[in-house]
């Protein structure tokens, strides 16, 4: 069984998302692009939806992840079927 994860450490985030390929970027045109984001970690080739996403430094996406008090979410490895 995989175990799900739940953190706020920068380090741990910018670790996990840069192993598999993942850029920071904020929503662009979106009901939350007021300046305080919609933001995402981008990865190759992933199409969410229509967003639109702009890359943006690991700074103001982590600047943008404590004004919203958020928390990430992960597994270490992925479950295909």
């Amino acid at each position: 069984m995989l175990a799900n994860i739940v953190t706020t450490n920068h380090d741990e985030i910018r670790r996990w998302a840069e192993q598999r390929g993942g850029k920071p970027a904020r929503v662009i045109g979106g009901p939350e692009d007021d300046g305080t984001g919609g933001i995402r970690i981008d990865f190759p080739g992933e199409i969410i939806g229509e967003e639109a996403l702009e890359e943006i430094s690991w700074t103001e996406f982590f600047e943008n992840f404590e004004k919203q008090k958020l928390a990430f979410f992960y597994q270490e490895e992925v479950w295909v079927c």
